[in-house]
């Protein structure tokens, strides 16, 4: 579909690009992990139909700024912040949000932090971070190792990905693709090339949820803050994979969650766009 493309200061010095979409009720689409917003381009071509349709590239992704990491630049908090600033700078207070992957982690922490603001929520193939390390355990942990690696302080990983950079975002897109025609060549490029450019900025996203995104967690759980709106969860079934349940993990955060498991893999908007836009529309209208 055809996105008219901004510009949007969301924070000092720092501006997210934007694809904008349709009209209608407020949803803005979060991508995930080698991505960029591109990921969403079947759903949002449909969602666009009655809805107002806000695809940003995260800070440190795409064509968003990258600014240098200061400890909170890539918090979850600090990008969860990103989007209610760029949905108030097209004037829209509140509105549905939908997160995969990395974009789903920003999404958990902004129905935490401005739940004012998230009327529905949407999560796509994550737990939350505190979760997330508690249920790797031994060789299972072995699938995320990329986690592990960039937890690392400053210097190793970035020098370890930066010297094969396609080699490393490319396993992740073979990996973790059920359908390898779901990405064609193009956008598979284009992934690779904003990856290329990220190596920074997406290591100091990744330290961040090892760091002070497990802090903010732990002090929500510590607190009880839920997750109090309309939320739907859709994922691959991580929980027999790695021995956890996982709708009582989520309904620990969502009492009221919906929780639903595919088979099409990871890049599931792109693999499977046709359930993840049923999901969405259905989650709307609770």
């Amino acid at each position: 579909m055809n996105f008219d493309y901004q510009r949007v200061p969301v924070a000092d010095g720092v501006s997210l690009n934007v694809g904008v979409a349709g009209s209608g009720s407020p949803v803005v689409l979060l991508h995930g992990f080698p991505q960029t917003h591109l990921m969403w381009r079947h759903v949002a071509a449909d969602l666009a139909a009655d809805h107002t349709v806000l695809c940003p590239d995260l800070r440190g992704y795409g064509d968003s700024d990258k600014p240098a990491d200061t400890g909170e630049t890539y918090s979850k908090r600090t990008m969860a912040a990103d989007v209610v600033a760029l949905a108030r700078a097209f004037g829209h207070e509140r509105f549905a949000l939908a997160g995969h992957d990395r974009g789903a982690l920003v999404a958990i922490r902004a129905g935490l932090d401005h739940p004012d603001h998230v009327s529905h929520l949407a999560i796509l193939d994550v737990l939350p971070t505190l979760d997330m390390w508690d249920v790797l355990h031994g060789v299972n942990a072995a699938v995320a190792f990329h986690l592990y690696l960039m937890a690392q302080p400053p210097g190793l990983p970035e020098q370890l990905i930066s010297g094969a950079p396609d080699a490393f975002f490319s396993y992740f897109l073979d990996q973790w693709g059920a359908d390898p025609e779901a990405i064609p060549a193009g956008i598979r490029a284009r992934y690779l090339e904003a990856s290329r450019n990220a190596v920074p900025s997406i290591v100091a996203d990744y330290r961040a949820s090892a760091g002070i995104d497990v802090e903010h967690d732990r002090a929500d759980r510590d607190a009880s803050r839920q997750l109090e709106m309309p939320v739907t969860v859709l994922q691959q079934d991580w929980g027999v994979a790695l021995g956890y349940d996982a709708v009582a993990l989520w309904r620990a955060w969502a009492p009221s969650c919906v929780h639903e498991t595919v088979t099409s893999g990871h890049f599931m908007a792109e693999q499977a766009p046709a359930v993840v836009t049923k999901t969405l529309r259905e989650l709307l209208l609770r």
